[in-house]
């Protein structure tokens, strides 16, 4: 459920709006590093900033989900992304997993401006969307087990403790953003998995072959085979695992 085995061709054929998403995330904090002035624009006017809400700009509490404060943001947000998205994006189908992950990033950040009544209060970043993500499977954990696998309910469970852990090791993190993203995503849980059934990757067809062609490759006992799915997992829980101590580190710096 959560191992990608997809070519990066299918990756985004399968998943249209989570490929969307991530290519949207790096490529604007590619342009404010790379093209500084129209960054900072981006920026100027996209993050999210208390007192700019209260004054009317509303829409920094939606964009303010794509922008990210710096490389090991944006890496670790778009690894989580590609990792735990694709399954739901299937389950729920295209504009239901996108209205899931806006309102959980949204209703983050709105509940966050209640809860921090700081005028200068400022925060950039998808962690809402995706700890709204998290409160989803952690529904299924609980209470829908049918749509989920034992193996990726014990997996999401102990990556779900570790992110809560995280949360509030790091101090640079938005700590309510990220509860309340996770409380929108499991209260949210009841209607939006209403008729959903589980992931399968075998839901995910491959293009028709062209008229003509019989399907059947006569060579293909000659080529090569790579064995390596069974390396997938643990070096998933690795990168993970590594990404989770860098940012334990740059919170005591």
């Amino acid at each position: 459920m959560f191992i990608r085995t997809e070519s990066f061709k299918d990756f985004l054929r399968f998943y249209p709006v989570t490929s969307i998403i991530v290519g949207l995330q790096i490529g604007i904090w590619l342009i404010s590093v790379l093209f500084s002035p129209l960054g900072n624009f981006i920026y100027q006017y996209g993050t999210g900033v208390h007192y700019f809400i209260l004054q009317g700009e509303y829409w920094r509490l939606f964009t303010s989900v794509f922008l990210h404060s710096g490389a090991g943001h944006i890496l670790f947000n778009s690894f989580s992304t590609v990792l735990f998205a694709p399954a739901l994006e299937q389950m729920l189908g295209k504009w239901k997993f996108l209205l899931t992950y806006l309102f959980t990033g949204v209703v983050a950040n709105i509940l966050t401006l209640f809860a921090i009544p700081d005028l200068s209060y400022a925060y950039v970043g998808a962690s809402g969307a995706i700890y709204g993500l998290f409160g989803l499977y952690l529904f299924m954990v609980i209470f829908e087990k049918k749509l989920i696998d034992p193996g990726s309910a014990r997996l999401i469970t102990i990556i779900i403790i570790i992110g809560l852990v995280m949360t509030f090791i790091n101090s640079n993190i938005n700590i309510t953003g990220h509860l309340f993203g996770f409380i929108a995503g499991l209260a949210l849980g009841p209607i939006i998995l209403r008729n959903v059934k589980p992931f399968s990757p075998y839901r995910n067809k491959r293009s028709p072959r062209p008229e003509g062609d019989i399907g059947f490759d006569p060579n293909r006992w000659n080529k090569k085979r790579y064995r390596y799915k069974k390396y997938l997992k643990p070096i998933i829980t690795i990168i993970f695992i590594i990404l989770v101590i860098l940012g334990i580190i740059s919170s005591l710096f």
